[in-house]
């Protein structure tokens, strides 16, 4: 499958997330992708096996990307026996280690230190390969990240800090949080390498992380910032109608440059997705554990 299927594939099963949402069957708040489909398309393509992925409340494109079901994370969002983290997760914490996604969580940063730990053991067990830390541009506000970057770039530890830029914390742009100065200078500062791009093109993203993983993986620590553009709400299957946040016109600009506009999904796609659904409604319920009282 190539790039651009791959990242068709994401957009069809998200939209059909979004487009199901409101019949109330899937009790868990999602967070969407539309629009970011590159970033994890391109940096996953490249990894090997034995690298590890953590992620963000925003994680269904990297967990796709990475290999994972479709039909386990559908089952996950109906909180179903058959979901990927046992239907015990929900849309934010999706956990597939036999694909190297080691988890996502919904607290901003959370993941970051759990990345660096995985580097951590890679490095102290001598194992190949590299953990790929995905994040947004809110995230390097958190005290945690600086602790985790300066951790690894300390102990030169095989873990790629992959921001994903798109401008917003929920609602706020960045230039409401932050001073106007490059994400890669707080990178600079802890001496990690560093690289940042403004492509939507999935393969000239995956060029670039392939250089970007050799290096991780012989030198250390890098800092990949992407920038990239949410098209939909910050969580829920609303769509541009409600983005009162920010300037709509220039959003359908960014939209132009989207690389699979105007592709449409084939029938094999579409089956598999409304398939997944399907699967996801007939499977069983958790186990429920029962609490005892003293």
């Amino acid at each position: 499958m190539s790039l651009l299927e791959q990242m068709l594939r994401i957009r069809t099963i998200e939209l059909e997330i979004s487009r199901r949402y409101p019949e109330g069957k899937m009790r868990t708040p999602t967070h969407l992708s539309v629009g970011q489909e590159a970033a994890a398309v391109g940096v996953c393509s490249v990894l090997k096996p034995g690298d590890q992925v953590v992620s963000t409340h925003r994680a269904h494109a990297h967990y796709l990307a990475m290999g994972g079901s479709l039909n386990a994370l559908i089952a996950e969002l109906y909180g179903r026996a058959t979901g990927c983290s046992g239907g015990m997760g929900g849309s934010m914490h999706l956990v597939d280690r036999s694909v190297g996604f080691m988890g996502s969580t919904s607290i901003v940063g959370g993941t970051i230190p759990i990345g660096v730990g995985l580097a951590w053991a890679k490095k102290l067990r001598k194992e190949p390969g590299i953990v790929v830390v995905f994040h947004g541009d809110a995230a390097v506000e958190e005290g945690v990240w600086h602790e985790s970057a300066n951790f690894a770039s300390l102990h030169k530890l095989p873990v790629l800090f992959v921001c994903e830029n798109n401008s917003y914390s929920c609602y706020t742009h960045i230039s409401e949080r932050q001073p106007d100065r490059p994400l890669t200078r707080l990178a600079q500062g802890h001496r990690l390498g560093l690289y940042s791009t403004n492509s939507r093109d999935p393969y000239k993203i995956a060029g670039i992380a392939r250089q970007v993983r050799a290096a991780v993986e012989s030198k250390g620590p890098i800092f990949l910032e992407i920038k990239t553009d949410r098209y939909l709400e910050h969580c829920g299957p609303n769509g541009d109608d409600h983005l009162n946040y920010r300037d709509v016109k220039m959003l359908e600009r960014i939209k132009q440059d989207d690389p699979i506009k105007g592709i449409e999904p084939g029938t094999d796609l579409l089956g598999g997705v409304r398939k997944a659904f399907e699967l996801a409604e007939a499977s069983p319920n958790p186990v429920q554990v029962p609490v005892y009282a003293n």
